[in-house]
């Protein structure tokens, strides 16, 4: 037991395998036990019989519509603002002068909540899907750009001397050593911001949407509908997962 619980140590496969699952089975029955003992009113917790049926009856409607709307909406906002926040978050972590420029006023806008845009992205872009795909933008772009910033500073300096040491010009030093220096930390930076994007959905489907699962939870709202807004929560969590699955660390 103690094997397993060392600082940093590797444990076996079946071992991480067991945790994880132990950790999604824990709280569902956890869940079951409340509801079964009727400590929260159904209305507040539903059971999970209940969550299930009514995942069966939105399967039956446009489940599957709303799902593909909402991942087009996340993973266009997502790849829009990985396409220039990473480009623009090397450049201020290599340039200083890039640095004073952009850094305080990205500094400036990433503390605002994106909700906040929703009546200028409104004036300016209407209510079509460019309008939902913005919201998700700008929940990640301005953090995806510090991130990749202070990604780009950790690459060591005596690396940067040694290539100009070897004769390297100023464009293979940026592509050769501080670009593959960083791209591992880009990637994960990459796919933490992913699962932000998510969380924005939501806030996206507010402005004048009429299908995708954060506009049904909006709904099941209004009406009052628990399961179905419980339903739509752990979708959202599960496409997330799909995305993110390859990084899960399986091997021991």
């Amino acid at each position: 037991m103690m094997a397993l619980t060392n600082i940093r140590d590797s444990i076996p496969r079946w071992a991480y395998i067991s945790f994880s699952v132990a950790g999604f089975i824990i709280p569902l029955a956890a869940w079951q036990i409340m509801s079964g003992m009727h400590i929260f009113n159904a209305l507040f917790l539903p059971s999970p019989e209940r969550v299930f049926k009514s995942f069966q009856r939105w399967t039956a409607g446009n489940l599957w519509e709303d799902t593909y709307i909402s991942t087009y909406r996340v993973v266009s906002g997502f790849l829009l603002a990985a396409a220039i926040g990473v480009p623009i978050g090397i450049y201020i972590g290599t340039f200083k002068m890039v640095e004073a420029m952009l850094q305080p006023i990205n500094d400036f806008i990433r503390y605002m909540p994106a909700s906040a845009f929703i009546p200028l992205v409104l004036l300016w872009i209407g209510i079509g899907e460019s309008a939902k795909i913005s919201i998700i933008f700008i929940g990640v772009f301005f953090q995806i750009v510090v991130m990749v910033a202070d990604a780009v500073r950790n690459v060591p300096q005596k690396y940067i001397e040694a290539a100009y040491t070897m004769g390297a010009k100023k464009g293979e030093v940026l592509s050769y050593v501080i670009f593959k220096g960083s791209a591992p930390d880009i990637f994960n930076i990459l796919r933490v911001n992913m699962g932000w994007a998510w969380t924005y959905l939501v806030i996206a489907e507010m402005v004048a949407a009429d299908r995708g699962l954060g506009f049904a939870i909006l709904q099941a709202q209004r009406f009052m509908d628990t399961p179905k807004i419980f339903v739509g929560i752990i979708i959202i969590g599960i496409l997330g997962l799909l995305l993110a699955l390859r990084h899960f660390k399986w091997v021991a």
